[in-house]
């Protein structure tokens, strides 16, 4: 009976010995392949990263996807990736046709909160200490009138660099010479944003905006960065005003959001 029981343990060793080393070759050749596909394996292309993401490789291995620029984002525009995205899951990205980051933080929460520093806060803090450095020289006798806060935010928001918009000429309605009035999105779409021209502290719901432009220009007027992002300027092509997205457009995505057309006439394109 002994001599039974000792063969059968012996050839159960073997088996589960035969089992893990399969196991760990495949585990080796999985690691090989993320390694080699992390480029690709992100979250959608239409989809951005918060401000002050890192390159996406060290980016996808350095988040430990601990949810606080979730937590922390007033608009709650930050979402996690599910599994479906593979090595990207649990981390954090923008879809910005459905909640654009519209800087009504005006701190960068996101980047500040981050513990791991793939959302990198230090080239924003410098540019703002830079900023009020530049305006307290300028102001000279009246460096006291100078708001250091309005300087920094100012600075901060506009080195951020998620993407940058590019206008589809097809389906763009200035393009065409036409004009948009009413709710850009609907009464039922929940997303939410500060205007420029607003005086209010938070964000409120695009659903409660009524718009009535000659020839529409969403994309511009609703522009959290304004002139320095984008303008308007006659077409080459048939003299209409048309949107032109500069280089110091942040990708932040507002343009995307309120934009009219029943598929967005304007995409960010991720750095």
């Amino acid at each position: 009976m002994e001599k039974k029981d000792s063969g059968l343990n012996r050839r159960n060793f073997l088996k589960s010995g035969l089992v893990a080393t399969g196991a760990l070759a495949l585990a080796g050749a999985g690691a090989f392949m993320l390694d080699r596909n992390t480029a690709q394996a992100r979250v959608r292309p239409d989809f951005l990263r918060p401000p002050g993401a890192i390159n996406e490789k060290d980016f996808i291995y350095g988040c430990i996807k601990c949810g606080l620029c979730v937590q922390i984002c007033p608009v709650q525009a930050i979402k996690l990736a599910k599994a479906g995205e593979g090595v990207a899951f649990g981390t954090p990205y923008i879809n910005p046709r459905i909640q654009a980051c519209d800087f009504s933080c005006d701190a960068l929460q996101c980047v500040e909160t981050c513990p791991t520093a793939v959302l990198n806060f230090k080239p924003f803090k410098e540019a703002g200490l830079a900023a009020v450095e530049k305006a307290t020289q300028e102001a000279g006798a009246d460096f006291a009138k100078v708001n250091p806060f309005e300087v920094q935010k100012v600075a901060m928001k506009q080195i951020v660099r998620m993407g940058k918009a590019r206008v589809n000429t097809e389906t763009c309605l200035a393009h065409h010479g036409l004009g948009f009035k009413g709710v850009s999105r609907g009464t039922d779409f929940r997303g939410i944003y500060r205007a420029p021209e607003s005086a209010d502290a938070s964000a409120s719901p695009l659903a409660e905006k009524q718009f009535d432009r000659e020839v529409c220009n969403l994309c511009i007027t609703e522009c959290p960065i304004g002139p320095k992002a984008i303008v308007q300027e006659p077409s080459r092509s048939n003299g209409n005003l048309v949107p032109k997205v500069l280089d110091g457009c942040t990708g932040c995505g507002v343009c995307v959001m309120v934009c009219p057309t029943r598929e967005t006439s304007i995409i960010v394109e991720p750095s």
